[in-house]
């Protein structure tokens, strides 16, 4: 007896989609799709649409209702948000800002299992919650930041404790949105070394960026976002040449490749 093969539905199918910031026409007629354990990068210049396509990603934006049209996620156009806040991790530098100032390093990891930044304190957390929080925060050896404030914290070691928020329920996939951006080279050399363990894991990647250098090697498929448009989808070796992105960014490039790490510069 044979059974039917079940398909795996995608991370995000995006079809004919319209979205807004605003009054600002983002997107007319998007098209993308990402299968779950993809590693993939979002690059493009800023205001390409990159944290629009993520917002639609993680539901802080909806599209523009229009026939034959959708976003789904994980195979569904109706997503329970907490349920996708438990599948989904996001490291993002806008949460840097949303914590209050008496927030400990602890309670920005529990925050992650919370679903929450700013109402921790009306939150019941058990025991258990506790638990997870300590493991992941050893996991990253991050504890010794545990009864640090979250602002008296260098900004690699608050971008840390933000990758260790959005591991802390074990996600399948993981957003990484401009991950360095504001990094000194300590925090920046630290956070990029995270990303890397963390992509080594089976774990379906997005990262949306226009730093050359956050592109991990584990990375396959490169997505050229530009003026509200994908103008290019391919593997790695094919897109990221110094001709290509230098149409991507209307800025002759020179390339410099250390160690699997890209590196753009003025074209001579």
């Amino acid at each position: 007896m044979t059974f039917p093969e079940i398909m795996t539905p995608p991370l995000l199918d995006i079809h004919n989609v319209s979205a807004y910031r605003g009054d600002n026409k983002v997107f007319s007629g998007l098209n993308l799709r990402i299968e779950q354990g993809e590693q993939v990068a979002i690059l493009g210049p800023n205001g390409a649409g990159k944290s629009t396509l993520l917002k639609l990603l993680t539901r802080e934006l909806y599209p523009v209702e229009a026939d034959n049209s959708h976003v789904k996620i994980l195979g569904s156009d109706t997503v329970n948000v907490q349920q996708l806040r438990q599948q989904i991790g996001w490291v993002s530098y806008d949460f840097h800002t949303q914590y209050l100032p008496i927030t400990t390093g602890f309670d920005v990891v529990l925050s992650g299992l919370l679903g929450a930044i700013g109402h921790l304190y009306q939150h019941d957390i058990s025991d258990a919650q506790k638990q997870t929080t300590h493991d992941t925060m050893v996991q990253l050896n991050l504890l010794e930041l545990r009864d640090t404030m979250f602002h008296h914290l260098s900004s690699g070691q608050q971008r840390r404790l933000i990758l260790a928020r959005a591991l802390v329920h074990n996600p399948q996939h993981i957003i990484f949105d401009e991950p360095t951006s504001s990094l000194d080279l300590q925090g920046m050399f630290q956070v990029l070394k995270d990303m890397e363990t963390q992509s080594q894991l089976g774990r379906s990647v997005i990262l949306a960026t226009h730093h050359l250098h956050e592109l991990l090697p584990s990375i396959e498929r490169i997505i050229f976002l530009k003026q509200g448009k994908v103008i290019a989808d391919g593997g790695r070796d094919q897109l990221l040449t110094e001709a290509n992105l230098s149409d991507l960014y209307d800025s002759k490039i020179q390339l410099i490749n250390r160690n699997g790490v890209l590196q753009a510069f003025p074209a001579a």
